[in-house]
Formats: C-alpha cells, sequence, structure tokens
C-alpha cells in the first residue's frame, strides 16, 4: 500500500482540523500536530495557511459527493433533488449538527478576511448553484417542478435556505431547521 505523501497528509489533517476550530481558530501547529508532520514540512507545501485554505476550499468542492447525488439519472430530476438534500441532512445530523459545512463555516469566517479564500468560495457556490439548476431545470422540463421561477434563480435560493438552515440546526442541535427546509422547499417553493 503507498503511503500517501506529507502535502495530501497535510491537506487530510486540516480539513479535519479547520472543520473543527475554525480557521482563525486553527493554528499551522495545529495542523501538522494532527498530520503527524513537522512544522517545517507545511511551508515546503503551502506558501501560508491562506494558500492551504484555498486548496481546501478547492479540494472540497472537487471530491464532495453531491455531484454524484444530483447526477444520478436512474432517478427522476425531482427525487434527485429531494434525495441529494436528504443525504446532506443525514450527513450532518449523524455529526449531531456540530460541525457545518466547510462552505458555510468558511463563508462566515473569511468571507470579510481572504480575498483569495473568498474568490475560491464564491466560484464553489456558482457550481454548486448550477449543479442545482441543471436538476431544476430537467424537473421543470418534465413537469414536476413549475416554470414559474427560472431555474438558476430556484437554485440559489435553495442553496442559501439550505446554508441557513444548516447554520440553524448548528445552533439549535437539532434536524428541526431541515425539516423545515424539505417541508417548505418540496411542498412549497418547487411546485
Amino acid at each position: 500500500m503507498a503511503r500517501p505523501n506529507m502535502r495530501e497528509k497535510i491537506i487530510d489533517a486540516a480539513l479535519k482540523v479547520l472543520i473543527e476550530k475554525g480557521f482563525n481558530g486553527a493554528g499551522v501547529q495545529d495542523i501538522t500536530d494532527a498530520a503527524g508532520v513537522p512544522k517545517g514540512s507545511f511551508y515546503n507545501h503551502f506558501e501560508s495557511k491562506e494558500a492551504l485554505g484555498a486548496e481546501i476550499v478547492d479540494r472540497y468542492g472537487r471530491n464532495n459527493p453531491r455531484r454524484a447525488a444530483l447526477s444520478d439519472t436512474s432517478l427522476p430530476p425531482l427525487r434527485r433533488l429531494r434525495a441529494h438534500f436528504e443525504r446532506l441532512n443525514e450527513s450532518f445530523a449523524s455529526e449531531s449538527f456540530g460541525r457545518g459545512c466547510l462552505l458555510g463555516n468558511f463563508s462566515a469566517e473569511l468571507a470579510g478576511q481572504s480575498q483569495m479564500i473568498r474568490e475560491r468560495l464564491a466560484h464553489l457556490y456558482v457550481s454548486w448553484s448550477t449543479d442545482i439548476a441543471t436538476v431544476i431545470a430537467e424537473a421543470q422540463a418534465d413537469g414536476s417542478i413549475s416554470t414559474k421561477t427560472p431555474a438558476a434563480d430556484l437554485a440559489a435560493f435553495l442553496l442559501d435556505a439550505y446554508e441557513g438552515a444548516l447554520l440553524r440546526a448548528r445552533v439549535e442541535k437539532s434536524g428541526r431547521a431541515f425539516d423545515r427546509f424539505m417541508a417548505v422547499a418540496f411542498t412549497q417553493i418547487l411546485v
């Protein structure tokens, strides 16, 4: 079995540490300790913690299983959309709503602090919205979602509402915000 390279070990450890402690609450030493590598190794692979944060946002976007759920054409589009949000809800509920979403966490913490990370987050939100809009457009074409609102607007709204529900679920340590999101989105907004 191949050993993971040091850069990958740092990225994997940083993802866990940054979700747990937040970007500003974690230092490079926390990350290298979690990775089990010397602190000097960090700077051999990353110019700064900000550069690592930007890499993590990119990686989070590329490796997120949401793309697979939304592109599962064995399901009708509306069912795919519902399954997408249900899977997300399940993953956050399994962690007792403690960690939240990296996008939401970094957005709240870093949007005004790091232009590099803000731009990466903005790109990821556009990509995610586009994925959702594609499925909504398919559902509009088959008549299962209303055409009163453009697919892109519905997608952006759903993503915004979902991220807000996730924040509230973290505060309440409860799935009630997700339940409301699902009920309103799928019985009021998309009809």
